[in-house]
């Protein structure tokens, strides 16, 4: 859909097994979810930077963080354009935008039109899938 950008890096299961924790790799290579108010940093609060927990990728800033009662990170916005790409997602009966790492094709999470301004776009990521660099 968009975000596409250069050479993806590229990893068998084994090498992306042996690098992520279970739930990790569940999430980010089996394109999973996390329950609700269960994953790290849906109530985090402090300045810092989201970087893709399986290559490191800048993706969110905590500037464009916000509570979205949904017990997932949100975010208005990602760190820069290319951070993500976004595809469309037609699992679970339903038509939703799947955002993942645009440099290892991670699955992030999803994003929505119900977030606030200034792009009223809601980026509901899965925490497990980020790693959080406090400023």
């Amino acid at each position: 859909m968009t975000g596409e950008t250069g050479p993806k890096i590229q990893k068998s299961d084994e090498e992306w097994r042996s690098e992520l924790t279970p739930e990790q790799y569940h999430v980010t290579r089996e394109h999973g979810t996390e329950r609700a108010f269960t994953g790290p940093y849906w109530d985090n609060k402090r300045e810092g930077l989201y970087r893709c927990v399986a290559c490191g990728k800048p993706l969110f800033s905590s500037e464009t963080k916000y509570d979205s009662g949904t017990g997932w990170p949100s975010f208005y916005a990602p760190a820069d354009k290319d951070a993500v790409s976004l595809h469309e997602d037609r699992s679970l009966f339903m038509t939703r935008v799947e955002v993942r790492c645009a440099d290892c094709d991670s699955h992030l999470g999803h994003v929505f039109n119900d977030g606030p301004a200034p792009t009223g776009l809601r980026y509901c990521m899965n925490g497990t899938a980020l790693k959080f660099e406090e400023k």
